[in-house]
């Protein structure tokens, strides 16, 4: 009897999802449906299929995104207007996380919609939040770790997007903007591309530098270990590992970070192991590089 009972929830409760999904179709509906339907995220498991499939979704998604970009500029996103939008995008946060319409997603160039919030300054929180849920939607297509997702980031700007949010964002959209960066890095493609030239592979040093400096004087473990996570990468590459010999910041070799890595085992063996690397100055580095740091190309 308990089974049947929970059956019929089950059924009236997937009812009220799809009349969610009809509601967005609608604007004078929509603002109520977005909040309940980004409620269901977690326990619906196929509600990405659910949202790409039906007709109209996700451009009524869409829509609501272009709708804030008069907001952006001049700055005037209201908390309302913020908290909507943040809806929309974590149900698009929902579709890029997706096996089944991952790969849709991206053939639609979809993020690229979110670009214009990760290009604002303004720190207050409106902006604030949706920059770290557009930042949501990217982390949650990096995490997968497939080849197809860093093969279109590497398309579009967001490096320097994600440089710029490491420098001066908040410490939560840091932290995601650096996780970004560091899968990009751990991905061979991403490593060659931002070693491939001076100029890119100086302005990811010189964030990270900055990066370092800064957590020196206010500590965050999380954010520090994927600081730490993107230079032992980068030591993965001859010529970045010769440049990053001259221009690794101090506070990594002086155990300024002692009391963060006490309590983070991991962190600290990839320090260990990038200070290792950057110590190591073998023959075969010599005949991969000529010995000389990475040039201006």
């Amino acid at each position: 009897m308990a089974s049947q009972s929970s059956q019929t929830n089950a059924a009236v409760e997937r009812e009220r999802v799809y009349q969610w999904i009809l509601e967005l179709n609608n604007p004078e509906t929509r603002e109520n449906a977005l909040p309940e339907l980004s409620k269901k995220r977690e326990v619906v498991p196929d509600l990405a299929p659910m949202l790409w499939n039906s007709f109209g979704t996700i451009a009524a998604l869409l829509q609501e995104i272009i709708n804030i970009y008069p907001a952006i500029n001049p700055a005037s996103l209201t908390a309302h207007q913020s908290n909507r939008v943040c809806n929309a995008l974590a149900l698009l946060q929902c579709v890029a996380s997706h096996p089944e319409t991952r790969s849709q997603f991206l053939l639609a160039h979809i993020p690229l919609f979110l670009y214009p919030f990760l290009h604002t300054v303004s720190k207050t929180r409106p902006f604030e939040y949706l920059r770290l849920t557009s930042l949501g939607v990217i982390g949650a297509l990096v995490k997968t770790d497939e080849q197809e997702v860093i093969t279109f980031l590497l398309t579009t700007e967001i490096i320097p997007l994600c440089l710029r949010i490491m420098e001066s964002g908040s410490e939560l959209s840091k932290t995601v903007a650096t996780f970004i960066l560091q899968k990009i890095l751990l991905d061979d493609s991403g490593l060659s591309y931002i070693c491939q030239t001076y100029d890119r592979f100086s302005h990811v040093a010189m964030i990270l530098g900055k990066m370092v400096i800064s957590l020196a004087k206010e500590p965050s473990a999380r954010l520090l270990k994927h600081v730490v996570r993107c230079y032992l990468r980068l030591s993965d590459n001859p010529r970045a590992r010769e440049a990053l010999r001259q221009c690794l910041p101090d506070q990594l070799r002086e155990n300024s970070f002692s009391t963060c890595l006490q309590e983070d085992k991991s962190t600290n063996h990839w320090l260990q192991q990038l200070l290792t690397n950057l110590e190591n100055q073998t023959v075969s580095d010599g005949r991969q590089v000529g010995m000389s740091p990475l040039t201006s190309q």
